[in-house]
């Protein structure tokens, strides 16, 4: 048997209480993740543990790659079961990692496997689950639908094909899958591939042509049930004329490359377009900040994006993000906008920041997203928390997502709740707060589900 109790994180009773009565069975609506909707629609069973549980999944190959693991038993060449086993063999000993407790939880949430990972077991965990799996057909929708999750949005550039969620609408699961409209493609005009990513919106010469094509694709999206964009940014950058973005637009279109201050022109002037185009058409808007991508380019050669070598930035930009939301606001263009901040050091920072912007177009206009990535930890989302109800209100913060490429990524709401609940237990018992359960527990609720659900206008 695992060390895993009904008490995980739950430090008094009244912290059990809260999260059994109030956070446990709630659905969950993912407002912000990475599953690929092809294979949500294919929906077929998957082979094996390894399929589901660490194929894709950089979050458990930087843990891999911190123990010293070749990467032929990471991304490589070694079989599916070598790779589970090696993985299991790692996870033992990472004491205070999140995916020490998110793989146990996942075990036994989605396999009713609760023996203990470590070396020892990984062969019969990978014969326990891998016989599971067989017998129960387990699909996609399965275990997106035993996560009682309602919608979910996936995270789509402006180019991507979206008959998908139209189709997957016609399979009338009980979720829905609606994308959400990203433009870092068009955004990040450094990228060695840009020129390539802009074609596939047509014919563009000039920087009023890929506006306007942004422009239709948006509309497309919004056709398909989109109410989110996401805009993510190592920092944010000073606003720039039209003018002066134009002319980096067409060096780069002409095959030349760009220097750094060229691109923060590019970036500077993009961001506030996008910006008083979503809050035109009424969709919220992901800011993702503190992000340093790509930072080993023998492995990103190797591998691609997206594969486990990124990190948090130091950039302060707060400066820029302020001049940003007010000349935003000042022309009335502000969107409802939530803030990811990658980097700690910020919390305090943006968060009396947005405090500065609010207004009653919604309950939290202006949000502090959730600890996200290197920070949906166990000390990531304490520190959050404290942050968050330091200076903010607690009572109209959208919650938790997974930002995850993984089908069994949701025991993370649960990893949340359980953190929210003992948070708000141990202030009940120190005397901090109302005893009144039933007002708390609507609070636990509406941050584990329904004020994002208000939020991002989903009927």
């Amino acid at each position: 048997m695992s060390y895993l109790k009904d008490n995980f994180l739950l430090k008094n009773k009244t912290a059990e209480r809260l999260y059994k009565t109030y956070a446990e069975k709630t659905p969950i609506f993912d407002y912000h993740c990475h599953l690929p909707e092809s294979q949500i629609l294919a929906n077929k069973p998957f082979n094996d543990i390894f399929e589901v549980w660490l194929q894709g999944d950089h979050y458990k190959w930087r843990l891999m790659r911190n123990y010293g693991v070749d990467e032929k038993y990471i991304t490589g060449n070694a079989s599916n079961k070598e790779k589970f086993i090696t993985y299991c063999s790692v996870l033992g000993t990472a004491f205070g990692n999140p995916l020490y407790h998110w793989s146990q939880v996942e075990l036994k949430e989605f396999f009713n496997c609760e023996i203990e990972i470590n070396e020892e077991n990984a062969e019969l965990i990978w014969d326990w689950c891998n016989e599971y799996i067989k017998v129960n057909c387990v699909t996609p929708q399965k275990l997106i639908e035993q996560s009682n999750v309602t919608h979910l949005f996936t995270t789509n550039e402006i180019f991507d094909n979206l008959t998908t969620f139209v189709e997957i609408a016609k399979k009338n699961y009980k979720f829905k899958v609606i994308p959400a409209f990203r433009a870092d493609k068009i955004m990040n005009i450094e990228a060695e591939n840009y020129n390539a990513f802009v074609d596939k919106l047509g014919d563009v010469k000039d920087l009023s042509q890929l506006e306007e094509k942004i422009a239709l694709r948006l509309n497309e999206f919004i056709k398909v049930g989109t109410t989110a964009a996401d805009v993510a940014l190592q920092s944010v950058y000073p606003i720039t004329s039209k003018e002066s973005a134009d002319e980096v637009f067409q060096k780069r279109r002409a095959g030349k490359q760009i220097t750094d201050e060229e691109s923060k022109i590019f970036k500077g002037h993009l961001t506030y377009y996008l910006f008083k185009l979503y809050a035109k058409n009424g969709i919220a808007t992901e800011l993702h900040v503190g992000a340093m991508r790509n930072n080993n380019k023998k492995m990103l050669d190797t591998l691609g994006l997206d594969t486990g070598f990124d990190s948090i930035a130091e950039d302060n930009s707060i400066a820029n993000m302020s001049r940003l939301f007010d000349r935003l606001n000042n022309e009335n263009a502000l969107p409802k906008t939530i803030v990811f901040n990658l980097n700690p050091k910020m919390n305090t920072e943006i968060m009396t920041l947005i405090g500065c912007f609010q207004s009653s177009e919604a309950r939290g206009k202006m949000q502090f997203g959730p600890a996200w990535w290197f920070l949906d930890n166990k000390v990531g989302m304490e520190r959050h928390l404290d942050d968050l109800t330091a200076t903010g209100h607690l009572g109209a913060f959208v919650g938790m997502l997974t930002d995850s490429r993984s089908f069994l990524s949701y025991p993370r709401h649960h990893y949340f709740r359980r953190i929210l609940c003992n948070f708000l237990g141990e202030k009940m018992e120190n005397g901090e707060m109302t005893t009144d359960e039933k007002l708390v527990g609507k609070v636990i609720r509406d941050v584990s589900y329904y004020n994002s659900i208000n939020y991002l206008n989903i009927k």
